[in-house]
């Protein structure tokens, strides 16, 4: 299994239907709406790196709203 927090940055004032939209879908945790560079932050786990990518590229990204995605892998060191 492979987490990762997803930072979002949206379009101005995109960020709450953007959080939304991605709490709906599949293998999303968490989703929430915060202040700083980045709009949105979700907490997203997949079976592998491979399913973790196509979720981001196929679903997150297709969020209408998104400007740009920042994929962190969580690592255990």
């Amino acid at each position: 299994m492979v987490s990762a927090y997803i930072l979002i940055l949206t379009q101005v004032g995109k960020a709450a239907e953007v959080a939304a939209a991605a709490a709906k879908i599949d293998g999303v945790k968490a989703s929430d709406d915060v202040t700083g560079p980045y709009d949105v932050v979700v907490r997203a786990e997949a079976e592998d790196v491979d399913a973790l990518g196509k979720m981001v590229v196929a679903k997150i990204q297709a969020i209408p709203g998104i400007d740009r995605t920042l994929t962190c892998p969580v690592v255990h060191l």
